[in-house]
């Protein structure tokens, strides 16, 4: 198991309608944590599209998408704490992205399981590859 925070990486891939062409999205900090790339990922993935767009945001993050799905609402009612009372990590790019998300006519969410093998779904297929390019971009930030 990896150390953190560390040399960590992000990517998106961005799919467009139909048999759009994909956009891989990536890169790399030399000091964070695996869940701040999750966050990033899903916020720069969704940067790059048009306001008003319907997406789907894929993710084998079960922290991430129940933090944007279930979680976000009370801790903003509790003044950005968690139910233990403990400040919400991360809470910049949570904001980011809650901004972010709100641009789009919809986002809808849909969770993998992550490094799975024998999965021939299409979802899984680009959460393998999304892995493989934040990989890439963590090995990057680590030689810079």
């Amino acid at each position: 198991m990896q150390r953190q925070p560390g040399a960590r990486g992000w990517a998106a891939i961005v799919v467009g309608p139909g048999d759009g062409a994909a956009v891989e999205l990536s890169g790399g900090e030399r000091h964070t944590t695996n869940n701040r790339m999750e966050y990033t990922a899903a916020l720069e993935g969704l940067r790059s599209l048009p306001a008003g767009s319907l997406a789907c945001v894929v993710t084998d993050s079960t922290l991430m998408l129940d933090s944007m799905t279930k979680w976000i609402h009370g801790w903003k009612r509790k003044g950005w704490k968690t139910a233990s009372g403990a400040p919400v990590k991360n809470q910049d790019l949570v904001c980011a992205l809650e901004a972010e998300i709100a641009r789009h006519a919809e986002i809808r969410w849909h969770w993998v399981r992550g490094h799975e093998t024998g999965s021939e779904h299409a979802h899984k297929a680009l959460n393998d590859r999304a892995d493989r390019l934040a990989v890439a971009a963590a090995q990057a930030a680590a030689a810079v």
